[in-house]
């Protein structure tokens, strides 16, 4: 067919068998992806067009062990509500959706251990337990208050996405980082930190909301260690 006598939505490139299109290949599956972890979207709309297979290995903004524990300190020497954001976002996983929507009635004790109540994504509500350190960290930014939202303008609106990113940039310069840092950096860092640490793969799955646990993999770096290979545990728990 000539191109000359298609119209844009409906002429394609011609490939070879067994070449991907172009189509497949184009840099906006990426982009829906991205949206989706980000929550500017729901579905990916491209959740299901068949491209080449590509490495599970993540490609986005890492932090190494040093750089996250650099921002932990940065932040807990700046304001309260500040360091209970990093701290919700490095060492709970949160998207920074289910940070900036969190409200204090959403906060509480649950055997023991304190907790927060969050929406994850498609509104599934989960109970997710802070460390002592992320608790104080909100008791702090709280203060006194018994209601509203955990994360404030400075006019007392709740805190937007926008706003936690320029937090989350403002922490990583006082650190020392270079590298460009955003919220989704910090959940990135999680899981790494997560699955670096010999946490299962389900638990991390389950801490960070994956529903797939393929999404998971794709954070392991050292999923190809031989070290970590299961013959060694199988063999000493047959003797």
């Amino acid at each position: 067919m000539s191109t000359s006598n298609a119209s844009p939505a409906t002429w394609r490139p011609a490939t070879a068998p067994g070449q991907p299109s172009p189509a497949a290949c184009a840099p906006w599956p990426g982009f829906y992806r991205y949206a989706v972890e980000e929550d500017l979207l729901e579905h990916s709309p491209a959740a299901h067009v068949r491209r080449p297979r590509l490495g599970y290995e993540s490609h986005a903004t890492g932090l190494d062990r040093n750089e996250l524990g650099a921002l932990l300190v940065a932040a807990g020497l700046g304001p309260p509500a500040e360091h209970a954001l990093i701290s919700l976002l490095a060492l709970n996983g949160l998207r920074v959706s289910e940070a900036v929507g969190a409200d204090i009635q959403a906060l509480g004790i649950e055997r023991g251990h304190r907790t927060l109540v969050v929406t994850r994504k498609g509104g599934k509500v989960v109970t997710v337990p802070q460390a002592p350190r992320t608790a104080r960290a909100i008791d702090l930014a709280i203060g006194e208050r018994s209601e509203g939202p955990v994360f404030r303008r400075g006019d007392g609106q709740r805190l937007d996405r926008h706003g936690a990113g320029r937090i989350v940039r403002r922490v990583a310069r006082r650190a020392g980082i270079a590298k460009p840092v955003g919220p989704h950096t910090l959940r990135h860092a999680f899981i790494t930190a997560a699955l670096d640490a010999g946490v299962s793969l389900r638990d991390v799955q389950e801490a960070a909301s994956h529903a797939d646990p393929r999404t998971t993999m794709r954070y392991d770096r050292a999923r190809a260690s031989l070290d970590r290979h299961a013959t060694y545990i199988v063999a000493g728990a047959a003797r």
